[in-house]
């Protein structure tokens, strides 16, 4: 099972070098006797990767361990081991394996849901399998498509297709739910991942450099199949306190600092051909049912494209296919690797004027393409950049790339900023302020009107503080209002309104500084700007009102 994923690992990084790439990985040791332990499984990783490996794993002593990961506890620290691994672009992934698949023949079909399974009775008696009933979630339109062969590839939702094509089955997928984090940059090195196989309580902790932040999980529980997971703050407040344990006590590890937190359904899978379905699967299953219903269940996106090969030939062995040539998959270039190259950056630089951070972004997310989307960007009508509005001021992000996305099947908001833009992922409240001119540049496009560009908006707001953590970010940060009494309350935001003299909506530093030098409060400049980084949760230079509020708790001023 690992020599297959380490040949899948290899495959995925040649295919699609724009999207994935390698990354190192440190395993810190805190016991001297986990030395040997670590040592030996690394090494056969190694050994099973062959010439597939990235690179060969390396001990570090304490000393050069703290200067790679210099985040990290120096306490009781014996040394650490590196180990490579791949990282990629999830959704920027499956977009492109989509894209490429509909250029190879593929139809796809966003937004559909399947109602029903079709069936013909043959002459032996028995009922096939010959189609599916579709819905159309945008339009609510349904249609029926006729198949030699009706594949389930569904992950979580395996099950509610099974039962269609036989309702008294018994379940074999077994969700569980893991919660991921991104925190500020300052995590984690640009290039070093921190991974320990075993938290406190034996699950995986891990914080990895990700889109120029860091990402931190996961958390593991029974769930119950939902299309909108959630987090919770009790997961984020494990995965917080178990990073905690391997970080310096430089670094404080704060609530208000999550930017952005999600929940994914793991689809882990009993295998149906097995008596004993105690144990779950590790590796994929794969299952034809006497109706030709074939189902793949399991796996993970390393080894995705060898689940679809097998899965393919079950169909051909299921429906008796005659297909006209064997598997193309393993080494076939993904949209966007054909012509590019570490440095085609440079050539956006230069042939459109882009800045050179929006360069890089468009080369490593659209790859070829990148120039497709360059060609499509507006005028900035400044002397540098030439082309290329951000959506975001803090994100590379181009308005040129919500048009682009409507090309690669985008047809809500949401699908823009969470599946086709990782901004949601990256910044849940700069989603929300790139919003409004999303929204505006799609309804150019899509010709909506105010009605839906209105009903737009609620959706994206909705799944913003449904599952990217948005709401359990402003329910910890409404604890700190407990403080006050109503009447209090009443008094600081008129406070607030005094200070924000030009009704912004939000106070500065230079409005604070001002309104306390007049009142005759004196706070050091370091301190006031140590109090405004902890409760400026977003990140965007700005004190909003529950920020505020937040402020004169930290600040102790509300005693006077």
């Amino acid at each position: 099972m690992v020599k297959e994923a380490l040949h899948e690992r290899a495959n995925l990084l040649a295919i699609a070098p724009h999207l994935s790439y390698p990354l190192p990985i440190m395993l810190p040791i805190y016991k001297w006797w986990e030395l040997p332990y670590y040592w030996m499984g690394i090494k056969m990783y190694d050994l099973v990767a062959g010439r597939q490996k990235v690179k060969s794993s390396y001990f570090l002593s304490k000393e050069n361990a703290v200067e790679l990961f210099p985040m990290l506890k120096k306490d009781k620290l014996c040394g650490a081991f590196v180990y490579y691994d791949g990282q990629h672009n999830d959704a920027r992934m499956n977009i492109a394996i989509a894209i490429t698949a509909a250029r190879l023949g593929a139809t796809v079909a966003n937004h559909t849901m399947v109602t029903s399974l079709t069936k013909t009775k043959e002459e032996d008696g028995i009922e096939r399998i010959n189609g599916a009933i579709v819905k159309d979630l945008l339009s609510g339109k349904e249609c029926e498509i006729k198949a030699k062969c009706v594949i389930n590839a569904t992950g979580p939702f395996t099950d509610s297709i099974r039962k269609m094509d036989d309702p008294s089955i018994q379940n074999i997928c077994q969700p569980s739910i893991g919660v991921h984090i991104v925190l500020p940059d300052y995590y984690s090195p640009d290039k070093m991942g921190l991974l320990d196989p075993s938290s406190s309580d034996g699950r995986v902790i891990f914080f990895l450099p990700w889109q120029k932040t860091t990402i931190a999980g996961t958390t593991d529980r029974a769930c119950e199949v939902t299309l909108h997971p959630s987090p919770t703050e009790e997961d984020i407040q494990f995965i917080l306190r178990e990073i905690k344990n391997y970080l310096s006590g430089d670094i404080e590890v704060r609530r208000g600092d999550v930017l952005s937190a999600w929940a994914g359904i793991r689809p882990l899978i009993l295998d149906p051909k097995k008596e004993n379905t105690e144990s779950i699967a590790r590796n994929h299953v794969i299952h034809s049912s006497d109706s030709g219903l074939v189902t793949i269940g399991g796996g993970k996106w390393t080894t995705y494209r060898v689940m679809a090969k097998e899965t393919v030939d079950a169909a051909i062995k299921a429906s008796n296919l005659k297909p006209k040539y064997d598997c193309q998959t393993d080494g076939l270039l993904l949209e966007g690797a054909h012509g590019w190259s570490p440095t085609m950056f440079i050539r956006l630089v230069q042939d459109f004027g882009l800045e050179n951070e929006v360069a890089q972004h468009l080369a490593n997310t659209y790859g070829d393409r990148a120039f497709t989307v360059a060609k499509m960007a507006n005028l900035t009508g400044k002397r540098w950049p030439i082309v290329g509005r951000r959506l975001h001021e803090e994100f590379p992000y181009i308005e040129a790339e919500v048009r682009y996305a409507l090309r690669e099947y985008a047809c809500t908001a949401v699908d823009v900023i969470a599946r086709r833009l990782r901004l949601a992922f990256l910044n849940v409240q700069a989603a929300e302020e790139a919003l409004p001119k999303i929204i505006s540049i799609m309804a150019e496009e899509l010709q909506w009107n105010k009605n839906e560009q209105k009903h737009q908006h609620e959706l994206a707001l909705e799944f913003l503080q449904q599952e990217m953590g948005q709401q359990v970010n402003k329910a910890s940060r409404q604890m700190a209002q407990i403080n006050f009494t109503g009447e209090e309350i009443k008094m600081y935001i008129k406070q607030f309104q005094s200070i924000d003299k030009e009704k912004k909506g939000f106070i500065s530093v230079n409005d604070l500084r001002r309104t306390l030098k007049s009142s005759g409060e004196k706070i050091p400049e370091d301190t006031l700007h140590e109090i405004l980084n902890e409760v400026d949760l977003n990140k965007n230079g700005q004190v909003e009102l529950e920020e505020y509020l937040e402020l004169l708790i930290f600040a102790g001023l509300w005693r006077r």
